[in-house]
C-alpha cells in the first residue's frame, strides 16, 4: 500500500485504517477451533486428526467437499478442547507440510446463522476533495 499527500500535504497511509477494521471485522469468537488450508485432496478427516491429535485433545475434525464432484475443496477445521492446544498446534503447524502441501492456519471466525456476512469494501485509492 502507497502512502498519499492528503489535502493539507501530510503524507498518510491506509495502514492504520485497515489495521483497525482487520481487528473490529474479524474477532475469534473462540480460538480453540482452526481453519486449514492448503490441503491436498488426498487427505481425508482421518489423516487430518492424527496430524493434529498430537498437540492436544481434538474434538472436531472435518474437511469440506465439492458438492458435485465430492472431491476435497482443500480446506477444513480443526476443533480442540482448549484454547491453548489449538494455539500451539497453529504456531507448530502453519506452514508445515502434509502429504506434499503446505498448510496455511488461522483461527477459524464463528458466523452467526441468519446474520448476513459483511464485509468491508476499502478503496486503496487517494480520497477526493
Amino acid at each position: 500500500m502507497l502512502p498519499y499527500v492528503n489535502r493539507l500535504g501530510f503524507v498518510q497511509s491506509h495502514a492504520p485504517l485497515l489495521q483497525q477494521l482487520r481487528f473490529l471485522c474479524s474477532p475469534p469468537a473462540s480460538n480453540s477451533k482452526l481453519f486449514i488450508a492448503g490441503l491436498s485432496w488426498s487427505v481425508d478427516d482421518r489423516s487430518l486428526l492424527d496430524a493434529f491429535s498430537s498437540f492436544g485433545e481434538v474434538t472436531e475434525v472435518k474437511i469440506m467437499y465439492d458438492k458435485n464432484s465430492g472431491r476435497s475443496r482443500g480446506f477444513g477445521f480443526v476443533h480442540f478442547s482448549n484454547e491453548e492446544d489449538a494455539k500451539y498446534a497453529k504456531n507448530v503447524m502453519n506452514g508445515k507440510v502434509l502429504l506434499g502441501r503446505p498448510l496455511r492456519i488461522s483461527y477459524c471466525l464463528e458466523r452467526v446463522r441468519g446474520a448476513p456476512v459483511v464485509v468491508p469494501r476499502i478503496s486503496l485509492s487517494e480520497p477526493k476533495d
